[in-house]
């Protein structure tokens, strides 16, 4: 699959990464409508228009594939951490943009559902689960910090035991199928982590 020159050194696929995406996006939509059970490497290698070796190119093993599906999910989240602007300002519009993933992108709730569902009995999921909340455990964390040093939210509030307690609560976001979650708990459950930390909403 690597391509190269007469002395030998691989030349630069300007397609490998645009493909590598492709096979990432089939797969994260096969897990939000079937599944990990559902996930099949033929099927995201046909939803992408490419063989089965050529997707094994991308991602030796189905573990390789999942971390993937689970690394753009977590990308997903991360748009809700703007740069820019005081920490109080970032903390706010993480939790707006927490409200927008809930609107518009209901998949990658189902996504995450399914990864904390399936972890509990995989162990290599449990991994990769455990290192996806640990990293934004302390992401959040370290805004909560930078958030009581400018004064935008209550001093006495301990960082590392909000931040679990906010990424806890997302959790069970998670867990919960989308047909039978109300919007209305949903929205009381964010409303009251702000107050909670103090956080003014802006009307927009």
């Amino acid at each position: 699959m690597t391509t190269r020159n007469k002395r030998g050194r691989p030349i630069a696929d300007p397609e490998a990464e645009p493909r590598r995406n492709e096979l990432v996006l089939a797969a994260y939509r096969r897990v939000a409508q079937t599944g990990f059970e559902g996930l099949r490497t033929r099927d995201v290698a046909s939803e992408a228009g490419v063989n089965v070796a050529t997707l094994h190119y991308y991602f030796p093993t189905k573990e390789a594939l999942i971390r993937a599906v689970v690394g753009h999910a977590m990308g997903r989240f991360r748009t809700t951490f703007e740069p820019g602007g005081s920490p109080g300002a970032q903390l706010e519009a993480h939790f707006r943009g927490i409200r927008r993933l809930v609107r518009d992108e209901p998949e990658l709730f189902a996504v995450m559902g399914e990864l904390a569902q399936r972890s509990a009995r995989d162990g290599a999921i449990a991994a990769i689960f455990k290192e996806t909340n640990d990293t934004w455990h302390a992401a959040l964390r370290g805004l909560l910090r930078h958030a009581q040093t400018d004064g935008s939210i209550d001093p006495s509030i301990e960082p590392d035991a909000t931040a679990a307690l906010v990424t806890a609560t997302f959790r069970g976001m998670f867990m919960l199928p989308s047909a039978t979650t109300s919007p209305q708990r949903l929205e009381q459950a964010l409303t009251q982590l702000e107050r909670l930390l103090g956080i003014k909403r802006r009307r927009r």
